[in-house]
């Protein structure tokens, strides 16, 4: 049982330490709205959010107010739209017109994000998938709260290139639909590989088929909690680090328990998971780049960034098991470059690229996520880096994502600006020698020989 000690201990946590609950998100299935026709599942798709979620922000704001946790994000996650979509949806425009109605179901509950215009094609297309991911540009310009991703491979499926390829033309046509507002659209626009279906975080979040009518996940965050914990263990060994670390997650992961399950029981909805992902923000203090360069880095993306990566994610999810039986989600520290100051500065001073970012993936908890790039890099290119990416994913048996925006109009030593959460990135270089005839293959990669385990 979590009791108020717990709580009264977290609240130095809370003032100083940037400790917050990054987001309530209430997972909503509209497997139960689909209809061949449009306007009436348009219709259903309005009303089921809006009659579902239509007591979140206000729960939410009750908890904050009630136990002193800030709560920065109240956010909704959808069944995949390609799958509720499917029987209506003849073209892209009619994916888009679902897009709108999220939209303005968002805006009436008065949620921050909503999440699952996605597409689930790790092993190929349907022709609703394709509808959809082709209709991304057009709807992620047209609306203002809408999340899209992408699941293009898996560790059991290998990786769809078909899906690739046409995903880095999607990312590149919604950076110039976006391009006035620095190609913002790529913002709210994640690729996977082995998407988890109950993950709380945005750009990403989407209901998976397997879960209930109606879900609550919760994201938790402390970068600024664990930096600060550290600095207490300076030039102590690996085991006190690790310890330290450790008990730290525990304490965060048990405030998203806390709260978690509040919001549960007041809106009358299952709990399902606590993702303690170390999410940073462009605060000063609130820095996954901070804490490695506490661990021992003169900055992140020094040798050895790698191995104080692992050994913060490792420890990270080691604490949070302990925290509660429902850790799920990414969970882990994340790596973004324009959420976070520390990683801005490593961009800066030439200590950070996008290659030395790429091997951090293999340890972390997603890949390589809001990272500026010219506006003049190719789609091939791009769907060289995703494929890059998924393949890490693949092997490792991990959740690897990318989230690359390719800033139209702007170049390396350029900075594009994104506002809010999402801060401010500089413009990274990226490999200019081409890969074209290898994007351009049909098909897909085969899994791994380990992935045959039945």
């Amino acid at each position: 049982m979590i009791n108020m000690y717990e709580v009264s201990e977290t609240n130095k946590m809370i003032e100083h330490e940037n400790l917050d609950v990054r987001t309530i998100t209430l997972g909503i299935s509209l497997l139960d709205c689909i209809d061949s026709d449009l306007e009436r599942l348009n219709r259903k798709i309005y009303d089921k959010i809006t009659t579902t979620a239509k007591e979140l922000v206000a729960t939410g704001q009750e908890i904050e107010k009630e136990f002193g946790i800030p709560i920065v994000n109240k956010r909704i996650s959808v069944t995949p739209i390609a799958i509720a979509g499917a029987a209506a949806c003849k073209s892209p425009d009619d994916f888009v017109e679902i897009a709108k109605t999220l939209d303005r179901a968002a805006k009436e509950v008065g949620v921050n994000f909503i999440g699952g215009y996605t597409a689930l094609v790790s092993k190929a297309m349907t022709k609703s998938d394709e509808n959809l991911i082709r209709s991304i540009p057009q709807a992620l310009s047209q609306t203002e709260r809408i999340c899209s991703s992408v699941n293009v491979g898996s560790t059991r499926t290998g990786i769809n290139m078909d899906a690739v390829r046409l995903c880095g033309e999607m990312v590149k046509a919604t950076a110039e639909a976006t391009k006035d507002k620095d190609s913002l659209g790529c913002a709210k626009l994640v690729i996977f590989c082995n998407a988890p279906d109950d993950n709380p975080f945005m750009a990403g979040a989407f209901l998976g088929v397997t879960e209930a009518d109606a879900v609550i996940n919760v994201g938790v965050s402390g970068p600024g909690v664990v930096k600060k914990a550290l600095e207490k263990v300076r030039g102590k060994g690996f085991e006190e680090l690790c310890e330290t670390i450790k008990k730290t997650a525990f304490k965060v992961t048990r405030v998203g328990q806390l709260v978690a399950g509040e919001a549960s029981k007041r809106l009358g909805v299952p709990f399902g998971i606590v993702d303690l992902s170390l999410a940073p923000t462009p605060s000063v203090g609130d820095s996954v780049a901070e804490i490695l360069e506490e661990i021992g880095l003169e900055s992140v993306g020094a040798p050895g960034t790698t191995a104080a990566l692992a050994l913060l994610n490792d420890q990270v999810k080691k604490g949070g098991v302990m925290a509660s039986s429902y850790v799920g989600g990414l969970s882990g520290a994340f790596i973004p470059v324009s959420e976070d100051q520390g990683m801005i500065d490593a961009v800066n001073a030439g200590a950070l690229t996008l290659e030395k970012l790429e091997a951090m993936t293999c340890v972390c908890s997603v890949g390589l996520d809001m990272i500026a790039i010219p506006g003049k890099t190719s789609a091939s290119t791009i769907s060289g880096i995703i494929a890059d990416e998924m393949a890490i994913g693949m092997v490792n048996q991990k959740t690897t994502a990318v989230r690359l925006i390719p800033v139209i109009g702007k170049d390396v030593g350029d900075t594009a600006e994104f506002g809010g959460l999402l801060g401010y990135a500089p413009i990274m270089p990226v490999n200019e020698f081409g890969c074209e005839t290898f994007i351009s293959r049909k098909g897909r990669i085969p899994a791994p020989i380990h992935s045959f385990k039945n």
